[in-house]
């Protein structure tokens, strides 16, 4: 017959009780010091330590070398209250619950007058405290107040509220607190050590979610892993099946869908969830704390594994290719909506519908916010090029503006065009990109179709020759390539930010584009989520939504540019005016000189 984990494992000194240092600190000075009270309340939520934190200080008072705040583990006291040991006749553990009346604090009344056996103090232990009715409590006070000098009572409960003023007034109360994630992963892998086994990743992370904070319920859950594991490693597909979590496939189905807004894969991951008989209110968990892992990723980016704990390096990956794929007000509007489904289901007749109802409410607000998208038109400036002032030589032909073919624009004045512009950088523009100083390759035959129909294959290739590349990369589109520019449409500012701050990701991916179509390219970035620009009078007809484009950008263009960035909204009439001097174009009617 083998032991429980949460007995075998049980602490005998203060220094191995983990999690809990407000507790143990306090009491090893107070034993030092030979302060100790005649009464203490140990208080908090169940699992976290309190009835062996009162075995142990009921070892540390009674010990030979005593009182102590380390036990020595030799003398009789010590060895009859270890974790194997048959307990000793003057430390007296009580369950309160089935000993609460008046009759019972009588009895121990009785009990406490007489003298030890053997040890220094006769201890009395209360655990479940609250149980004690007040008539018992009562009963218990006068000796409470008033003890003999060798009597000592511990009282552990999880509702120190329900322990009457008259008794908490006369004891030292500590409170015990669930232990945090962090040292408790620490703790369960050392002790999963011990036993010989090991566990794949992402098993513990789980026991200790499921286990709440609780050391006995993380050890008791360990220990139902290990019993039912059929070699000496815990696998992680028993592991959810058994703890009753979301496989992470099928979250990951979730997430794709969202992020693809693809209602048909969205509904039909809820019938699996229903079909498999998992609880609908766990998946809306598990759902809720992927939601949020997303958010950490999106916002502190690999600085966030110090959080994400128990996350191994390929499930960290997965995240940030999902967190890549979402703008943080995506992630944020679906952690809502999750959580209102949560609060929703607790009361609902059918968990189906609140499924279903919770897909439709995250993909319609997305829907709505790519169909907007498509009509945004972000004015576009210029980046920043090398420190010293370049000499760029304009033909007449490229000076000219570009025409729409519905509304045409009439410049008020000509201006000569001069044969070279100086351009000087703006103190405001930032060169985000670098473009390799390396022969262009010219290739006529290269249109957006083109890229377009072999942008999947690019894709394909770069996750081969870059992963890290590939995850901040493959949720843009391309939109236009004219001139060695490629526009791409990022989904929001944080995949920009992504794609800038990825050591490489943009040389590579330059690369690899290089090897498939042969010619090296400059980047134009655009964010689906820019505000909108507001209508004036010159605002010229948007050109069709799949082009994702503007006139603006379309002058640009003809001037081969690194990166195209969206200017801050009170800039954007002089940023059109820069641009302009810069293209040695004509000034648009009724706009100044």
């Amino acid at each position: 017959m083998i032991t429980a984990l949460y007995r075998r494992y049980r602490p005998e000194s203060f220094a191995e009780l983990i999690g809990q240092s407000q507790v143990t600190d306090p009491l090893r000075s107070a034993l030092r010091a030979d302060r100790v009270n005649h009464a203490y309340l140990f208080s908090g939520p169940r699992g976290c330590g309190k009835t062996t934190s009162a075995r142990i200080l009921a070892r540390c008072l009674n010990c030979k070398e005593g009182p102590t705040d380390t036990p020595c583990g030799k003398c009789d006291s010590c060895i009859e209250l270890s974790r194997g040991g048959p307990g000793s006749l003057d430390v007296v553990e009580i369950d309160a619950a089935s000993h609460n009346g008046v009759d019972d604090a009588r009895d121990l009344r009785e009990r406490a007058i007489f003298a030890p056996a053997r040890d220094r103090y006769k201890i009395f232990i209360l655990d479940e405290a609250h149980m004690v009715t007040p008539q018992g409590f009562n009963a218990l006070l006068k000796i409470v107040e008033e003890p003999p000098e060798h009597v000592k009572f511990i009282f552990a409960t999880t509702e120190p509220e329900k322990v009457i003023g008259t008794i908490r007034s006369r004891t030292h109360h500590y409170p015990f607190r669930l232990v945090p994630p962090g040292e408790l992963l620490e703790y369960l892998g050392t002790v999963l050590d011990a036993e010989g086994f090991s566990a794949e990743a992402g098993v513990m992370a789980l026991v200790v979610r499921a286990s709440g904070g609780s050391v006995r319920d993380a050890l008791s859950l360990l220990d139902q892993l290990i019993a039912g594991s059929d070699t000496k490693e815990v696998a992680y597909q028993r592991a959810v099946n058994l703890l009753g979590f979301t496989h992470d496939e099928l979250m990951s189905e979730v997430i794709d869908a969202f992020a693809e807004i693809d209602a048909a894969k969205a509904f039909s991951a809820v019938d699996k969830v229903i079909q498999s008989g998992q609880d609908a209110r766990r998946f809306l968990e598990d759902l809720l704390e992927r939601l949020r892992d997303l958010m950490l990723v999106s916002s502190l980016g690999n600085d966030a594994k110090a959080i994400l704990r128990g996350i191994g390096p390929e499930q960290f990956d997965i995240l940030t290719i999902q967190a890549n794929r979402f703008g943080l007000s995506d992630l944020t509007a679906a952690a809502e909506a999750t959580s209102k489904a949560l609060s929703d289901t607790s009361a609902a007749s059918n968990p189906r519908l609140q499924l279903e109802l919770l897909c439709a409410r995250v993909l319609a607000p997305v829907s709505q916010r790519s169909i907007a998208a498509i009509h945004q038109e972000p004015v576009a400036t210029v980046a920043a090029p090398a420190a010293v002032p370049v000499k760029t030589p304009v033909s007449p032909a490229k000076t000219a503006p570009a025409t729409s073919a519905k509304k045409e624009v009439q410049p008020e004045a000509a201006k000569p065009v001069a044969p070279e512009v100086e351009q000087s950088p703006e103190p405001e523009a930032k060169s985000v990109i670098t473009a390799p100083k390396q022969p262009v390759v010219v290739a006529q035959d290269i249109t957006t179709a083109t890229v377009k129909s072999a942008w999947p294959m690019i894709l394909e290739t770069l996750a081969k020759q870059s992963r890290s590349a590939w995850a901040v990369a493959f949720t843009t589109k391309v939109i236009d390539f004219k001139d060695e520019v490629l526009t791409l449409l990022f989904q929001s500012q944080n995949d920009v930010d992504a794609f800038k701050s990825s050591q490489g990701a943009a040389e590579v991916l330059r690369q690899v584009i290089r090897e498939q179509l042969g010619v090296v390219v400059k980047y134009r970035a655009k964010v689906a989520e820019a505000p909108v620009k507001p209508e004036t009078k010159n605002t010229v007809e948007p050109t069709p939504p799949e082009e994702f484009t503007t006139e603006e950008e379309l002058e640009a263009q003809d001037t081969p540019v690194e990166v195209i960035q969206t200017p801050e909204p009170e800039a954007e009439q002089a940023g059109e005016f820069v641009l302009r001097e810069v293209l040695g174009a004509k000034p648009i009617k009724g706009e100044p000189n």
